[in-house]
């Protein structure tokens, strides 16, 4: 089980990443019109690097059962990265740095990442099951 959970880390954690980076994407483009508003994101090449050397030093932290039935389990560890504020190309008057061509660009090849990823993973589970089946 655990040689499971390994071949299928990497693909979570990177998936994981590229759902919390699109919501931090739509909520700057959420924002596009709030005067003062920073626009966020983070670097996650780096954070997922981050997150797969945490990963394989440390498994989380471990559940505490109350009864012999219940199974055993880990909590996963926070992700701990942290948001960068974007620099501008072109100031604005009141203080908003949400560039909305910048954001759909970050917005669209994040969700294809994520659809590749996704696709990987069934190409994965596929292969699996047909090495079961076979």
């Amino acid at each position: 089980m655990d040689k499971l959970d390994a071949a299928f880390r990497f693909q979570q954690d990177a998936l994981s990443l590229r759902t919390q980076r699109q919501s931090v994407i739509a909520s700057n483009i959420a924002h596009a019109d709030t005067p003062g508003y920073k626009a966020r994101d983070f670097d996650f090449a780096s954070t997922l690097a981050q997150s797969v050397e945490r990963g394989q030093r440390s498994e989380g932290t471990s559940l505490s059962t109350t009864s012999v039935r219940h199974l055993p389990g880990q909590a996963p560890t926070s992700t701990g990265h942290e948001l960068d504020y974007r620099i501008p190309l072109q100031s604005s008057i009141d203080g908003n740095t949400v560039e909305m061509d910048t954001e759909r660009v970050a917005f669209a090849d994040n969700t294809v990442h994520y659809e590749a990823g996704l696709t990987v993973m069934s190409s994965k589970i596929k292969t699996m099951l047909a090495a079961i089946q076979s």
